[in-house]
């Protein structure tokens, strides 16, 4: 997997950060930098351990399901691709709170990154190298959670939903991406 479409991963995988500390930010009466740098490590720290569980997940069982890798990518980059898309369609809103305390972020950030463990299953079909593309998503959803909190606090919740749409539509496109590598379309 090359750095652009790893990168396209990674911003995709952080959308759901992104919304989530836009809404943080919007509930915030003043973000500051530390606030936004909190907020910022706990998703991107998160975002980067979960597809390390998944590839470890993945690798224990890669030699056996090596025929359809590819499917597999497929299925679970586009589930999730779905899944964000429709919540960005959805007229639910959510209510946001700015309460930074652990029980909260790490709530917050396990679920922010569900979808990055799935991702780590599929890298380890594909043969990722493993480390890079941690720092990678890490690091891209530190720097866009914590200018999410910045934007959120300034522009409020505009964007939320977008930011959503356009992760989903870059994971599925990055699955079907994928599928057709594998089937030689690509």
């Amino acid at each position: 997997m090359n750095l652009f479409t790893l990168t396209l991963i990674a911003i995709g995988l952080s959308m759901d950060a992104f919304a989530v500390s836009v809404c943080k930010g919007l509930a915030m009466q003043k973000a500051d930098l530390h606030k936004a740098c909190t907020v910022g490590l706990w998703f991107g720290g998160f975002q980067a351990l979960m597809p390390a569980l998944g590839f470890l997940l993945g690798s224990s069982f890669d030699k056996k399901i090596i025929a359809i890798d590819h499917w597999i990518a497929f299925i679970l980059l586009s589930t999730i691709g779905i899944s964000m898309i429709k919540e960005a369609l959805s007229k639910n809103e959510e209510s946001a709170s700015d309460s930074l305390d652990i029980k909260t972020m790490f709530l917050l950030a396990i679920a922010t990154s569900i979808d990055a463990l799935a991702v780590g299953v599929t890298f380890a079909f594909l043969q990722v190298h493993l480390l890079p593309a941690l720092c990678l998503i890490g690091i891209i959803t530190f720097l866009l959670s914590a200018a999410g909190v910045k934007a959120g606090n300034v522009f409020g919740s505009r964007y939320k939903n977008r930011a959503e749409l356009i992760g989903g539509i870059i994971l599925i496109c990055m699955g079907v991406k994928i599928l057709l590598e594998h089937l030689g379309i690509l």
